[in-house]
């Protein structure tokens, strides 16, 4: 029940966000809309505008697990199944509630919360694509996907080519380079350098574990 209000309220605002933001003033304004008491409102969105823009960004990722999940990736390449993620990811947003995201967490209070929702969308499609690592590659793989995501996003919100080729492009490059980057880092794991520190100093990584997940994801959960 809790959920189905927090989604009318942000259902409700959506409207708003284009000339408000992702601000207080958007969540009083869907508030007034779907009848919800203020009181309950400020219960659901404690932080307000911030939470309302990540709810959206959690509703987006919950989308494309889903649309992912339903399609068949089998014939295609690694790397073109990420960018496939990733290119759903972008076209399931709307560049304006987006651009008003980013413009959000680009302040210096809320730019953490940014990052971990840059992060949870790199786990989010890496989860998605079968990943089974629970070492330091736990890390890596996020970390890169992170910066690729982040990075085209920033593009795509600039870009005014057709059907945004130009994004797609520059996703191409940037999974291209997280593609080198893999294979540089197993090539050095094989070499002898490699294989002494990773028996020697590096031996330490051996024994960093993902965290477990959470038995119910963020944002998929019904109250």
């Amino acid at each position: 029940m809790t959920q189905h209000i927090k989604d009318r309220l942000l259902d409700a605002a959506l409207s708003h966000v284009p000339f408000d933001g992702w601000s207080d003033r958007t969540l009083r304004a869907a508030a007034t809309e779907t009848g919800v008491d203020p009181g309950l409102t400020r219960a659901l969105f404690p932080r307000g505008g911030v939470d309302l823009a990540l709810a959206y960004h959690a509703r987006g990722d919950a989308a494309m697990v889903a649309q992912l999940a339903a399609t068949d990736l089998s014939a295609l390449r690694f790397r073109d199944r990420i960018a496939h993620a990733v290119h759903t990811r972008i076209e399931l947003a709307d560049r304006e509630l987006v651009r008003r995201g980013s413009t959000l967490f680009s302040l210096p209070q809320h730019a953490a919360d940014g990052a971990r929702a840059i992060w949870s969308t790199a786990d989010r499609i890496w989860t998605a694509l079968g990943d089974t690592s629970q070492d330091l590659n736990w890390y890596t793989k996020r970390a890169t996907l992170s910066a690729v995501y982040g990075a085209t996003v920033l593009f795509w919100l600039g870009d005014d080519s057709s059907d945004h080729q130009a994004t797609w492009e520059f996703l191409d490059r940037r999974i291209e380079g997280v593609m080198r980057f893999e294979k540089l880092k197993a090539d050095f794991r094989e070499n002898p350098l490699g294989k002494k520190l990773f028996s020697g100093p590096f031996k330490v990584m051996e024994h960093i574990r993902a965290p477990k997940p959470p038995t119910t994801l963020p944002g998929l959960h019904r109250d």
